[in-house]
C-alpha cells in the first residue's frame, strides 16, 4: 500500500475505533480548545488545519491535523525534509516546502502534500452537502511563471497553472476540486483565482483577481490569502492580507445551477481528499507544481465574511 493509502487507512481506522467504542466525538487528534493561531470565533468551523509543526509520531512524512476532523496528510516525496524553518508570521514555526523536482522527466517525484481516497475521505464529511467553504493560509511563491510541463515532450511547454491548496470533489481523480486557491491562465494571463465546483461532475466557476498576480504574490514574500465559496448564492471572493480583492467571474452563465429554488449545497459525497502544492496527492501523476512555501493552511465548512477574515489575519500578525 502506498503511503497515501496508509494515510486514508489510518484515518478510517481511527474513526472506526471511535464508532466501536460508541464515541460520537471527533478523533482524539481533533482541536479540543483549538489551536492558538486560529481566532477563537473560528475554531468550531475549522475542519482541517495544518501548521507543519506536528509530525505524526513514528512517521514524520505525515502531518497531524489541528482542526476538528483529525485528517492527517502526507508530505509527498520529500517527507520530513519538506518542513523548513521559515516564519510566515510572528509565532509560527516551520513551513511546508513544495517544488518541482525534475522538469524533464514524466515521473512522480514532485514535492506536494495532501490525502486521497477513491472511496472518499470520511473525516472530511463536513464538506459533504455543504452550503459554503473557506480556504486560507500563508503562501510564499518562489517562481515567476508556471513550471515546465513534465507530461509532454516539448521542453518549451509549461503548465497553465500553479496549485496552492484545495478540497477535492467526491468523484475527483486527484485534480478536480470543490474549492481551490490557485494561480491559473485566464484568457492568456496568469491570475490568482478561487475556483469552485458545486456538483460532482458539474461545471466549475472561477473568480479571478483583477490585479497582477506578481504584485499580489511577489517572489520570496509571505502573503496571507483566503478564498470563500458560497455554493447557495453562487458567489466567491478573494482576500489578501485580510483585505478583499477586486475581481471578476470567468463565466457569466449559471455553472453551479443555482438559479432555481434553494437552498443549494454541494453534492452529498465525501471529498476524495485535499491537495496542496500541486494535483494528484496519490502521487500517480504530476500537475501544476508550486515552488512555494506554505504555512497555517485552514479549511472551514462555512463562508467567512470580510470582517472575520480580517480578524483572523490580525490575530496571527498582532498576537506577537
Amino acid at each position: 500500500m502506498s503511503r497515501a493509502g496508509r494515510v486514508a487507512a489510518a484515518t478510517a481506522a481511527v474513526l472506526a475505533a471511535g464508532v466501536l467504542a460508541g464515541v460520537a466525538a471527533p478523533p482524539a487528534s481533533a482541536f479540543r480548545a483549538g489551536p492558538r493561531d486560529v481566532h477563537p470565533s473560528l475554531r468550531g468551523d475549522l475542519v482541517a488545519f495544518y501548521d507543519f509543526d506536528h509530525p505524526v509520531p513514528g512517521d514524520e512524512a505525515l502531518e497531524r491535523d489541528q482542526g476538528r476532523s483529525g485528517t492527517e496528510i502526507e508530505l509527498v516525496n520529500g517527507g520530513a525534509a519538506m518542513r523548513v524553518r521559515d516564519r510566515a508570521y510572528a509565532g509560527s514555526g516551520r513551513a511546508l516546502q513544495t517544488r518541482q523536482v525534475e522538469p524533464t522527466v514524466a515521473g512522480n517525484d514532485d514535492w506536494k502534500a495532501g490525502i486521497f481516497s477513491a472511496s472518499g475521505v470520511r473525516t472530511l464529511r463536513a464538506f459533504h452537502a455543504v452550503a459554503g467553504t473557506t480556504v486560507m493560509g500563508w503562501f510564499k511563491v518562489e517562481m515567476t511563471e508556471p513550471r515546465p510541463n513534465s507530461n509532454t515532450a516539448d521542453p518549451a511547454d509549461r503548465y497553465n497553472a500553479i496549485g496552492l491548496a484545495g478540497v477535492l470533489t467526491g468523484d475527483s481523480d486527484g485534480h478536480g476540486v470543490r474549492a481551490l486557491l490557485e494561480l491559473i491562465d485566464v484568457n492568456g494571463e496568469l491570475r490568482l483565482v478561487a475556483l469552485g465546483r458545486r456538483l460532482d461532475g458539474g461545471n466549475s466557476q472561477t473568480f479571478a483577481a483583477a490585479q497582477d498576480w506578481r504584485a499580489l504574490l511577489p517572489a520570496g514574500r509571505w502573503v496571507h490569502l483566503a478564498a470563500t465559496f458560497d455554493f447557495d448564492s453562487g458567489t466567491m471572493a478573494l482576500y489578501r492580507d485580510g483585505e478583499p480583492l477586486a475581481g471578476f467571474y470567468t463565466r457569466t452563465d449559471d455553472p453551479w445551477l443555482v438559479a432555481g429554488p434553494g437552498p443549494h449545497v454541494t453534492t452529498a459525497s465525501d471529498p476524495r481528499g485535499i491537495k496542496i502544492g500541486g494535483s494528484y496527492p496519490q502521487d500517480n501523476r504530476e500537475q501544476n507544481p508550486c515552488d512555494c512555501r506554505m504555512d497555517s493552511l485552514m479549511f472551514l465548512d462555512r463562508v467567512l465574511d470580510a470582517r472575520e477574515i480580517e480578524r483572523q489575519y490580525r490575530h496571527m500578525t498582532h498576537r506577537g
